[in-house]
């Protein structure tokens, strides 16, 4: 058992489909140990992107990622991370396969519901940047 990030972002919490996402991933035999709805201030997205900071979309990501509410979550299963990269689909749904989250839900490449840890070594780091171990509950 290991443990990934995932962040449910504003354009999937304005169209209240949270719950959508959250059966998706349940339904694909990852546990969602800690979970909490925030509004990312823009220092707190600023430091959670840090490293597309010299990227020209930069500004535009943080924009969108504090617009609105988000769900921070933590979640638990074995290969967390590869599965849950597996389950949300390519960043551009276009090119997500069907029956992914962003190939159902995402709007575009931006708007595209759903973040996830891209290695064990940044689910560590992300998960930290938003809980305190005591808030993570595994089943």
């Amino acid at each position: 058992m290991n443990r990934t990030f995932s962040i449910i972002k504003p354009d999937a919490t304005k169209r209240n489909i949270t719950g959508a996402i959250n059966k998706i991933i349940e339904d694909n035999n990852l546990n969602i140990v800690a979970q909490k709805r925030i509004k990312l201030s823009k220092e707190k997205a600023e430091g959670f992107y840090v490293i597309h900071k010299d990227k020209p979309f930069f500004n535009d990501l943080i924009e969108y990622m504090t617009s609105g509410p988000v769900i921070v979550q933590v979640l638990e299963g074995e290969n967390a991370v590869d599965k849950y990269r597996k389950i949300m689909g390519a960043t551009n749904p276009e090119n997500a396969d069907d029956g992914t989250i962003r190939k159902k839900h995402a709007l575009n490449i931006q708007e595209n519901s759903v973040h996830g840890s891209d290695s064990n070594e940044n689910a560590i780091i992300e998960i930290n940047y938003f809980f305190n171990e005591n808030e993570i509950i595994s089943n």
